[in-house]
């Protein structure tokens, strides 16, 4: 047996390959369940609770939606892992789903934030804005994916500091600087946006399992022209590594939603009661409650439309057009004398 130095030797540095083998391991494993305890989605928040903070401002006229709005931006950048999707180091660089959530979140917070901006706290057209959701709304546009100089989430702070700015002055009667007007065109011109958000998500969901579909770009209008000639049928199909992308996004825009649409279920009950239309906007809100059951399935199963296998972006498309056919619904009575 060989028991000189070089023995030794080699002994010596196999021991030192097995602890770096055994620290690399143990390392990875604790990655990979940071990252799985990062990816679980925040729970529905309470309403309520979000008015914490004004507790005798509450009743005031736009209170609950804008502090629904921060504390859904806040819950953005500070849920588990907090904002991921600028992250450029392990775990988070190895996330997609819950970025893409971040991405379904933010979209209705730019939208929002920009409806605020230009019709709910402006009297009409000629009016001028509020300086500090003037500055808000540019703040939540910047590049969701930003790393340094400046990060994402410093930009998105910053609106957060406005927003908060213009519900302290909203939320005290002895300042008349700030309004928010909750009228009929106001809820229907931000209805307007959301519904054509919905329905993109539906049809890009709905192409999980491919479609051939007629071109009805100019239908309805026989002197319509479009800029480029385009094929009177075309073939659509969502890529299967986009799958689970498209689906979460529609899971974090319809998270958003509900909690814009319940803070407006009060701030506009006066509207809402005279064009009989309440039922119709909680229809909407118990629609897209259905969107956040549970995942019983480790991964987004894509199995054809009758198939053997579920197909988790069918049910979502699902969940996404009743929303949206009862938006346009809604829209109709706001519409009304």
């Amino acid at each position: 047996m060989d028991t000189g130095p070089g023995s030794a030797l080699g002994s010596h540095k196999k021991r030192i390959a097995q602890v770096v083998a055994a620290v690399v391991a143990l390392v990875l494993l604790l990655l990979v369940m940071l990252g799985w305890w990062w990816s679980r989605e925040p729970d529905l928040l309470d309403t309520d609770s979000v008015l914490a903070a004004y507790p005798d401002s509450g009743e005031i006229t736009g209170v609950r939606t804008t502090a629904t709005l921060i504390a859904v931006t806040e819950t953005l950048l500070h849920k588990r892992g907090g904002y991921l999707s600028n992250d450029r180091f392990p775990p988070g660089v190895w996330l997609d789903n819950i970025p893409n959530w971040e991405f379904g979140v933010l979209t209705q917070v730019r939208d929002l934030s920009k409806a605020m901006r230009d019709r709910f706290s402006r009297s009409q057209s000629q009016s001028t804005e509020d300086p500090d959701l003037a500055l808000a709304e540019p703040r939540f546009n910047f590049d969701n994916d930003s790393w340094i100089l400046p990060d994402t989430e410093s930009e998105y702070r910053t609106g957060l500091k406005h927003l908060g700015g213009y519900l302290g002055r909203l939320a005290d009667d002895d300042q008349y600087n700030a309004q928010f007007y909750a009228r009929a065109d106001n809820l229907n011109f931000w209805l307007s946006t959301v519904e054509s958000r919905l329905g993109s998500l539906s049809q890009r969901l709905s192409a999980s399992v491919g479609q051939r579909r007629l071109n009805t770009d100019l239908a309805g209008e026989s002197a319509s022209k479009q800029s480029t000639r385009s094929p009177g049928e075309i073939a659509v199909k969502t890529p299967w590594n986009e799958l689970d992308d498209v689906f979460y996004e529609a899971r974090g825009t319809a998270w958003a939603l509900i909690h814009i649409l319940r803070a407006m279920e009060v701030d506009f009950a006066s509207v809402l009661e005279k064009k009989n239309a309440k039922v119709s906007l909680q229809q909407i809100i118990r629609e897209l409650e259905g969107t956040q059951e549970p995942l019983g399935s480790p991964m987004i199963l894509n199995g054809s439309g009758f198939g053997f296998l579920a197909n988790h972006s069918l049910t979502m498309a699902s969940y996404i057009s009743r929303a949206n056919a009862a938006i346009i619904d809604l829209r109709e009575l706001l519409a009304q004398g």
